[in-house]
């Protein structure tokens, strides 16, 4: 053989040793855990959560994930709104991600529009790109449109910068109206909506 041709099978086999050396290594990161959730896990909880009232809840979520893809947070939680052109809402719930566990989380905020009504709810917030835990702590903001008497299951979206917040509500109550407002997310509880 050729100093040309064994230089060019060392390297060769080098190379195809170095390939193979860092295949456990990406073997290892495709079987490991996502840090998102899909559509199945999702729906099971929703299901689980919501209970009876679940009825149109498969369909809200296929529409989020056909929007957004898999969130990588959810909260679930209860909450309670009221308005007359002005609004407020309140709510606790716990916050699910898979690489920060499971936190407490409270939410109120102000609403201000053509809307009627009160409404209570219980509520599966989808989180789509949430860098960590302390950045669910902001202001979140949204149009929301409600239009139900007794019963409904309904979905807005909320964001600031690039994280989404698409809370799932299946709530009671009488409600009509359009309006535009924020969430803001904190750790403990608070009677201040702003």
């Amino acid at each position: 053989m050729t100093v040309l041709r064994k230089t060019i099978l060392n390297i060769a086999f080098g190379l195809m040793g170095l390939a193979l050396a860092g295949l456990p290594a990406a073997l290892a990161q495709t079987t490991a855990q996502p840090d998102t959730y899909s559509e199945d896990e999702v729906v099971v909880a929703g299901h689980k959560f919501f209970g009876t009232v679940s009825g149109g809840l498969a369909s809200v979520v296929e529409r989020a994930f056909s929007s957004y893809g898999e969130p990588n947070g959810y909260i679930l939680g209860e909450e309670g709104a009221g308005a007359f052109v002005a609004g407020a809402r309140y709510g606790e719930g716990t916050l699910y991600t898979r690489n920060a566990g499971t936190h407490k989380v409270f939410w109120q905020g102000p609403s201000v529009g053509w809307d009627f009504g009160g409404d209570g709810a219980r509520v599966m917030m989808l989180i789509y790109n949430l860098p960590s835990v302390d950045s669910m702590y902001q202001r979140y903001l949204g149009v929301n449109g409600s239009a139900y008497l007794v019963g409904g299951v309904g979905m807005t979206v909320l964001s600031n910068h690039n994280t989404y917040v698409v809370p799932v509500r299946a709530g009671v109550g009488a409600r009509l109206g359009v309006n535009v407002g924020y969430l803001k997310f904190t750790a403990e509880p608070t009677w201040n909506p702003f």
